[in-house]
């Protein structure tokens, strides 16, 4: 096999930050699905995934040439309460190299064994939580939205037991790097502040070249960072993502999304829906996730006050108006994600109202969210009866049909005073709002098959979601509203 160099960056800032752990090796693996997409923009071609080491390589069961497996010790705040140690329990980085256009990236295996951080645990992912990272990683990718990556996904017989006996599984992902932001809670509650700046110089150096060697690097990363993670709310909030563990071990410092464990996506819209059934208080409901969001960053500016200031007053003083960077950067950033939902050109005053009073009709009515927004597309400006929208689908999706029949004449007022153009918009409503995510039961269809030896489901998905705002002819059924049985699939931190 002919595979990229190494460039090893964060593994060569060496002990304490990471320790080399060798991979633990499954029986009779099988490389179950290969991304060919991202293989070739990682410089991999086909005759290296091909060969029959590239299983083996991806299932842990032999390294990397000059590469030492590794793990990274960090902490975090989980469901609110600090937990001083954690780590990279089940996750391996095998390899750090640059891909075919020069960008660094880092490849970790989701369950290749047990680490020092494993707390008790076998180190193992199962095929069944495999699969959803799989397939939600890269569907994520292709929403637009910042995320880790997802190249192969390998199986085996080996049994692991969770709530019931299940196969093993690896997943490699790829990422710019998978630092968080409990890799600075970590040594900042021990302490250890010496070591809180080796590792943002190393993250900036990286991934911020731009902000290398100022003086004043630190902070503008952690400005940087408070606003992608405020953008990525925003996009969540956009497609109806949930993502169910929003601890801050599971916030990126690049601003990525990190961990696929318990997440879903809206069906029907409840503003307070609970994608993860451990969370019993709500707190990572979707209406409070930007809410999480900035929580969140107050932990890492916390965490961070050690690099901002000589002195403790001097370090919050700097970061008080970085962590208030948020608010304004998510209203924005999500005003923009509506606007562009509801296929206006611009915002204007009046806007706000008309979006609330919209996403109000949705949850009043419980309506489906992604076809709710893909039948909006098909609203004309022409005609303002009521016979307008037969076919459209929102007649079939709305329950409070007199408040949607005085809430439309004021979109398409608001529509006319562009002078919308209904096919053009149509095709901008479209490019914003997906008619296909990946939704619990098509996961869990995926799923079943896949444990009884049929991986063809997860190769349907995959190639469905890589083109999520595309019609795509005989797959009306994957955008259509899960079965009644189906509706009420839960997930929880083992998924």
């Amino acid at each position: 096999m002919k595979l990229p160099s190494i460039t090893p960056r964060f593994a060569a800032l060496g002990e304490p930050y990471s320790l080399p752990i060798p991979t633990r090796p499954l029986p009779n693996p099988r490389l179950l699905h290969l991304n060919v997409g991202l293989a070739a923009e990682l410089g991999l071609d086909g005759g290296t995934t091909g060969a029959p080491e590239f299983a083996a390589l991806m299932a842990g069961n032999t390294p990397w040439p000059g590469f030492d497996a590794r793990a990274s010790v960090y902490a975090g705040h989980q469901f609110g309460q600090f937990v001083p140690q954690l780590g990279d329990g089940r996750a391996l980085s095998i390899a750090e190299i640059f891909d075919a256009a020069g960008q660094p990236q880092e490849l970790q295996l989701k369950g290749a064994g047990p680490t020092p951080y494993s707390r008790h645990a076998d180190g193992r992912a199962v095929l069944r939580s495999s699969i959803r990272e799989y397939l939600c990683s890269e569907a994520m990718h292709a929403l637009g939205i910042p995320t880790t990556r997802a190249l192969a996904l390998v199986g085996s017989p080996q049994p692991v037991r969770r709530e019931t006996l299940e196969t093993a599984a690896v997943v490699c992902r790829v990422a710019p790097s998978f630092l968080r932001f409990g890799h600075f809670e970590f040594w900042y509650y021990r302490g250890e502040h010496e070591r809180l700046r080796p590792l943002a110089d190393h993250l900036i150096a990286r991934h911020f070249p731009e902000f290398d060697g100022d003086p004043d690097r630190h902070a503008r990363w952690l400005t940087e960072v408070v606003e992608r993670t405020a953008r990525l709310m925003a996009q969540w909030q956009a497609v109806g993502f949930c993502h169910g563990v929003m601890n801050t071990d599971n916030f990126s410092a690049l601003g990525l999304t990190i961990d696929y464990g318990p997440f879903g996506f809206l069906d029907a819209f409840d503003p307070q829906h609970i994608c993860n059934h451990t969370d019993q208080g709500g707190r990572y409901a979707w209406d409070r996730q930007p809410m999480i969001g900035h929580w969140n960053i107050t932990k890492l500016l916390q965490a961070c006050l050690p690099l901002l200031g000589d002195t403790p007053e001097a370090a919050v003083a700097r970061a008080q108006p970085i962590a208030d960077c948020y608010p304004d950067a998510y209203a924005s950033a999500m005003t923009a994600r509506w606007t562009a939902k509801l296929g206006l050109r611009e915002t204007r005053d009046g806007d706000e109202a008309l979006i609330n009073r919209w996403l109000g009709l949705l949850a009043s009515s419980k309506a489906d969210f992604t076809r709710s927004w893909r039948h909006l597309a098909r609203i004309t400006t022409l005609d303002d009866s009521a016979d307008a929208i037969a076919g459209t689908g929102l007649r079939e999706e709305i329950l409070d049909l007199a408040a949607f029949d005085a809430w439309l004449p004021d979109y398409r007022a608001r529509l006319r005073s562009e002078q919308s153009d209904d096919a053009e918009r149509a095709m901008r409503m479209n490019a914003e709002n997906p008619k296909y995510v990946l939704r619990n039961h098509l996961a869990q269809a995926a799923i079943a098959r896949a444990e009884a030896g049929d991986a063809s489901e997860v190769e349907r998905l995959f190639t469905l979601l890589a083109r999520p705002f595309d019609d795509q002819p005989g797959f009306d059924a994957y955008a259509a509203e899960p079965p009644p049985e189906a509706r009420h699939i839960e997930v929880s931190c083992s998924s």
